[in-house]
């Protein structure tokens, strides 16, 4: 049996409940209510911009529109680098369907490892790239399979039509499309314009909704047009590779300069590389040896001391110079000939490259002399040229010099330049006695000199580079079909360590046609030859010949010799 509860008869039901209470209770909730409003207030009316930046942060995105990099052409116009449109793949790994069998579909159109794909998508979960510049019909296969979480961004890649020939010159971009080499570094800011943007809103599966704002469009990258004639680059090339394979050197390089202008008609280095397709790229390959090496230049350095003892009057051209008995010693050391050729006009002392003739004349000149001269020509300079890497060489100065350093200074040795140094030195006798600046960039107008000899030195000193480069010269292979030609050979010991080396040499030869009225210069040097033959009129001079032919031709100039004039000696006398 329940017990019955009265709760009518209860005590707590019998207080009565004061008002303050209840008061209390309303006044708590309108103030709730008060506060709620404010806040929404607050947040709808008076400070919703920081709110509307928060969502914005987390849905609102901005698009980077790459800008599509200018062109490189050559002086005719053909393209030596373009950019095509190359999308690259990236994902939100968190998002991405995992269906097993679109991933290996993937992996294969990307030409990955599969296991390195699925890597790839555990590496982050908010981002990460797939792969970067992929071609085009590519990503539209993988856009097709329809896999979530994977995206595509429009992305352009540099492409280099003319190859392993123009690579030293045109360099290359790396994946961001920034200029790493060559050309493309020299002018990246120019080639690379500016990227534009596009403010969009985005849902949480990176997909667009709407654009917020104005699109800033993006201004592409200007063209830039070079000097570089890429029929001549070629040939140059073509001819360099094919000299050193057969000598079994270990690189060259070669440089041909337009003597009216000062433009840079061909630069080549072998090895080379092919400029989008770098993935075994080696140091060797990417060296532009033409620019960024330097070497003692051996005899090419003959012809501007006696320009110097001819400018300051004291030699002529005719004046006898006694190299007997083909030895010569200079404070305790013997300078050499490789034959004893007895007297010499000054004419002679080229013609047959005599070390005892160069240090003769070079006695008669003071070191402040000579140094004056060699800087005057480029040497000990860095040279003014729009490219990345050009080295200035080594030119102590004059006050350092000892005896025996000028006499050996006089025929190549003491001192160092690149061989694109030794080319625009050679300006000063192609354009009648003036150094005029070289450029990379096209130019229709003349080059501007400065004075170093007289118009009449240098014609002198043209007639001794054709008399080298002939019949009883060191240089008789450097002969054309056609065109006159002056050049001077070098055959340079190869400094290793404190020392030289006794069996590696450089083989050099630079020089003009035609002889009477230059249109070009070329230069070239072989490295370490070891098929058996090593100087430079044997190595070098061959390709000297066969580049200025087919270079004058290309150019349209008149042949000035008569075709069956042209005789060439089989005998060639070299000297260091």
């Amino acid at each position: 049996m329940s017990r019955s509860v009265r709760y009518t008869s209860s005590p707590l039901l019998a207080s009565r409940t004061p008002v303050w209470r209840s008061k209390l209770v309303v006044a708590a909730i309108a103030i709730g209510f008060v506060g709620l409003t404010a806040r929404a207030a607050y947040i709808q009316v008076i400070g919703n911009a920081f709110f509307q930046r928060q969502g914005e942060v987390r849905f609102a995105r901005t698009l980077e529109l790459p800008a599509n990099r200018g062109r490189i052409l050559d002086r005719n116009g053909l393209i030596l680098a373009s950019s095509v449109i190359a999308p690259s793949v990236w994902a939100i790994p968190e998002d991405v369907d995992n269906d097993p069998e679109k991933i290996k579909k993937l992996a294969k159109l990307l030409e990955m490892p599969l296991a390195d794909l699925k890597k790839k998508l555990d590496e982050d979960k908010s981002f990460v790239w797939i792969k970067r510049q992929v071609d085009e019909p590519i990503t539209q296969e993988v856009a097709a399979l329809g896999i979530k979480g994977i995206y595509l961004r429009k992305e352009y890649k540099r492409q280099y039509p003319e190859g392993e020939a123009i690579a030293h010159v045109v360099g290359f971009t790396d994946v961001e499309d920034n200029g790493q080499e060559g050309i493309e570094l020299a002018f990246n800011k120019d080639l690379g314009g500016k990227p534009g943007s596009r403010r969009v809103i985005k849902d949480r599966m990176g997909r667009v909704v709407e654009d917020i704002g104005d699109q800033v469009p993006p201004v592409d990258g200007r063209e830039i047009q070079l000097s570089i004639d890429s029929k001549v680059q070629f040939f140059a090339y073509q001819k360099l590779r094919d000299a050193v394979l057969a000598n079994k050197a270990k690189a060259g390089s070669v440089v041909v300069l337009d003597a009216i202008t000062g433009e840079v008609l061909a630069l080549a280095n072998y090895p080379s590389y092919v400029p989008d397709k770098r993935k075994n790229l080696t140091g060797e390959q990417l060296r532009n040896r033409a620019l960024t090496d330097t070497f003692e230049p051996g005899s090419t350095m003959k012809p501007i001391t006696v320009g110097m003892a001819l400018e300051a009057g004291r030699i002529t051209p005719q004046t006898i110079i006694d190299t007997s008995p083909g030895r010569y010693t200079v404070t305790g050391s013997t300078i050499t000939d490789t034959h004893n050729y007895g007297a010499l006009t000054v004419e002679g002392v080229i013609q047959k490259s005599s070390n005892v003739g160069a240090t003769k004349i070079a006695q008669r000149m003071t070191p402040h002399e000579m140094w004056d001269t060699y800087t005057a020509v480029g040497f000990g300079q860095k040279p003014q040229i729009s490219f990345p890497g050009a080295v200035s060489g080594r030119l102590r100065p004059w006050k350092t010099w000892r005896p025996i350093e000028q006499a050996t200074m006089s025929y190549g040795y003491g001192l160092s330049a690149s061989l694109f140094q030794m080319a625009h030195s050679y300006t000063v006798f192609a354009h009648d006695g003036e150094i005029i600046p070289a450029t990379m960039l096209k130019t229709d107008e003349p080059a501007v000199g400065v004075r170093v000899f007289s118009a009449q030195n240098a014609a002198a000193i043209r007639k001794m580079l054709q008399m080298a480069a002939g019949p009883g010269g060191t240089g008789p292979l450097a002969q054309t079909v056609g065109y006159s030609v002056g050049g001077k050979s070098g055959t340079a010991h190869k400094q290793v360590g404190k020392g030289y080396a006794s069996n590696k040499y450089r083989a050099w030869f630079t020089g003009m046609a035609p002889i009477n009225k230059p249109r070009i210069i070329v230069a070239v040097m072989v490295d370490e030859p070891s098929a058996g033959l090593y100087y430079g009129g044997i190595v070098a001079a061959p390709v000297f010949s066969e580049v200025v032919q087919q270079t004058l031709r290309m150019m349209g100039v008149q042949p000035d010799l008569d075709v069956k004039a042209q005789v060439v000696s089989k005998s060639v006398d070299e000297s260091f």
